[in-house]
């Protein structure tokens, strides 16, 4: 009897506590909106990241900037030939030139307030540091737009060989290039991101010639212009695409041994300074040390002694 008045009691009080908190805590009816999605209340401004509200600056310090139609041409296709190709590029430059333009000079001013030199020279130092924030970013392009030449030139060579393959093997001209573009993804990026524009152009209902002259100007690199002339004028006067890719490949092969052998012939002149300026005061110091060592231990004592 005690049993079953303890369990009987112990169900009531389970029973209580649950339907108390099934009242209080629970709440079905926001756990059944928030599964619906019904009566959620969606903020005005939704919360931004730190580095993108800094973006959105530079865009907007890019529109203060006055340029000519001529300067912004001239930009964006040095911009193209760097690889960045964003329809928000030129302005990010832009914003990019006005703040360090800015920030640089006041950052120079705070740090030589209260350093002992002369006003000139603060003043200078603040004017270097202007033209340094203001003119950096277009150095900063045309360095990062001569590597991607560079690195073009490099695999131009591997490309025209996969293109003379993918020719003599019975494709297209489109089809090897779309086929050059897959093979070189990983090995040369920026090779084919060219020939994958390329692509995407004559996909889009452009000419070939066109095409092609384009691929030309937005990389900027004269092997590459050899070889879109060679395509456009195979193309045109209807000669065997195989033959003058494997004429050109021969020709660009022999021309790669030149350079490097013009390189190595330039070598020998070239180490002249390093040799004068390193490595031979280094044999002076093991041949003729030790014997001025020893001529002013023991030589000069006897003459001093005379």
């Amino acid at each position: 009897m005690a049993f079953l008045i303890t369990f009987v009691l112990f169900f009531a009080v389970a029973l209580a506590i649950s339907l108390v908190g099934m009242r209080m805590w629970v709440r079905p009816k926001e756990a059944i909106e928030r599964v619906t999605n019904a009566g959620v209340h969606v903020p005005d401004r939704v919360p931004t990241h730190p580095s993108l509200v800094f973006h959105d600056l530079i865009k907007r310090l890019g529109t203060v900037l006055p340029t000519s139609p001529k300067d912004v041409s001239v930009m964006r296709r040095r911009l193209i030939r760097a690889g960045i190709k964003g329809d928000n590029a030129l302005r990010i430059l832009y914003g990019c030139k006005v703040f360090f333009g800015v920030a640089m000079p006041v950052a120079m001013g705070l740090l030589v307030a209260n350093s002992e030199s002369d006003s000139s020279n603060k003043i200078l130092a603040i004017l270097a540091s202007a033209a340094a924030g203001f003119f950096g970013p277009n150095e900063y392009v045309k360095i990062k737009s001569q590597r991607r030449q560079k690195e073009i030139q490099r695999g131009l060579a591997n490309g025209l060989d996969l293109l003379v393959v993918c020719v003599e093997s019975g494709l297209g001209l489109d089809q090897a290039i779309m086929q050059v573009a897959k093979e070189l993804e990983h090995a040369h990026r920026e090779i084919a991101e060219e020939f994958t524009m390329v692509n995407l152009e004559l996909k889009a209902g452009k000419r070939r010639v066109d095409a092609l002259r384009n691929l030309a100007e937005r990389t900027s690199v004269e092997d590459l212009k050899k070889l879109v002339a060679v395509l456009i004028q195979a193309d045109r006067f209807g000669t065997g695409i195989a033959q003058s890719l494997r004429a050109h490949a021969d020709y660009m092969r022999v021309q790669a041994r030149q350079i490097a052998e013009e390189k190595a012939a330039k070598l020998g002149v070239k180490l002249i300074f390093p040799i004068f300026f390193c490595i031979l005061p280094s044999l002076f110091v093991v041949t003729v040390g030790p014997m001025a060592f020893k001529i002013m231990r023991e030589l000069l004592p006897m003459m001093n002694s005379i």
